[in-house]
């Protein structure tokens, strides 16, 4: 099993990355601000337009360490990846898969039922850990509408009523998200998700957490031998990474969601952690940020007991367990897809 590494965050917008020797070097204005060994890394994240050198990009793709550029408000820009890993049969075959409507539509519906089923079990676990603060009755509805959801998924006859059913428990889980936020209710409430831009801190800190997990999505898949572009949910669109965004459905509500509320509820962010553009849009601060990723990063070393191996799995290696058992099922090795749910 592939250790978990640690991901290096430059949140420092004016920062430029280089090589030297074996180790990264962070330069502000060609002052040298910190270094570290690549070894140490499996992942570089930069948020800012400057950039970094070839001579450390291609190191980088040598040691097999993956750097995401984002904008400094956290939207994605670009990937630098070294070689493909895997063999061409396995792609060969995601594609074909890709192409034939009825067995994408199948490992779509898994994938889907995943994220209902996991989004009915945040749902609960709230109830059950704060029956007292929150309304239980209407959580426990939604829950199990969504949880009805789940299995409905097996049974459409179409990728678009499958959109259509996902769209619908979507709807229903978030209906009631607002309930999950437990402190802080001036500041932080939920009326809707607002994307491009966020409109609220609520929506700023899921879309910075989508953006984030769907980063490592894609990696897991590259380092399975899947092309991440090529999905069986989501479109395809040029520039795109529509498997990662399948993958990601699976992670949104045990991942994404509850380190969210958890980030609100136990108050490490607050009124002061955002600011507003001129178009409206709310984003983290600097400092915000640097801690969110703080977080973030403590997040993902915990371990949970994976519902598939049997064993336990550090958060930040889920993705790529579930891309492994991906490329596995593609291959022949397993009779289906087992998504991830959440326990």
């Amino acid at each position: 099993m592939k250790k978990l590494k640690n991901t290096l965050y430059v949140t420092t917008p004016d920062a430029y990355l280089s090589l030297d020797g074996e180790n990264i070097v962070l330069s502000v204005n060609r002052e040298e601000r910190g270094r570290m060994p690549l070894h140490l890394l499996e992942s570089i994240v930069v948020f800012g337009h400057l950039g970094a050198s070839p001579a450390l990009l291609g190191k980088c793709a040598e040691y097999g360490i993956v750097v995401t550029f984002l904008s400094p408000s956290g939207k994605f820009l670009t990937r630098s990846v070294g070689k493909t890993y895997g063999n061409v049969i396995v792609r060969r075959t995601q594609y074909r898969v890709a192409d034939d409507p009825v067995r994408s539509l199948h490992i779509a519906a898994n994938m889907l039922s995943a994220k209902m089923t996991n989004s009915a079990a945040v749902l609960r676990r709230a109830v059950s850990d704060h029956r007292e603060r929150v309304n239980a009755e209407l959580i426990e509805h939604a829950a199990a509408d969504i949880k009805s959801g789940a299995v409905q998924a097996y049974s459409v006859s179409s990728a678009e009523s499958l959109r259509g059913l996902e769209g619908e428990c979507a709807n229903r889980y978030f209906s009631v998200f607002d309930e999950l936020i437990l402190s802080q209710k001036d500041c932080f409430r939920y009326d809707g998700r607002s994307r491009r831009p966020p409109m609220d801190p609520v929506n700023a800190m899921l879309s910075f957490g989508y953006s984030l997990m769907t980063s490592i999505c894609t990696s897991a898949l590259e380092s399975a031998g899947l092309d991440p572009y090529v999905g069986f949910f989501h479109t395809e669109r040029p520039g795109r990474c529509s498997l990662s965004l399948d993958l990601l459905e699976e992670f949104r509500a045990p991942f994404v969601d509850r380190f969210v509320l958890t980030m609100i509820n136990k108050k490490i962010v607050s009124e002061a952690s955002f600011h507003e553009k001129e178009n409206g849009a709310i984003l983290l601060t600097d400092d915000a940020r640097r801690e969110f990723l703080v977080q973030w990063q403590k997040k993902k070393s915990e371990e949970i007991m994976h519902p598939y191996l049997k064993e336990k799995v550090e958060w930040g290696m889920v993705p790529f367990v579930q891309a492994m058992l991906l490329a596995k099922y593609l291959r022949g090795d397993l009779d289906d897809y087992p998504p991830f749910i959440w326990k």
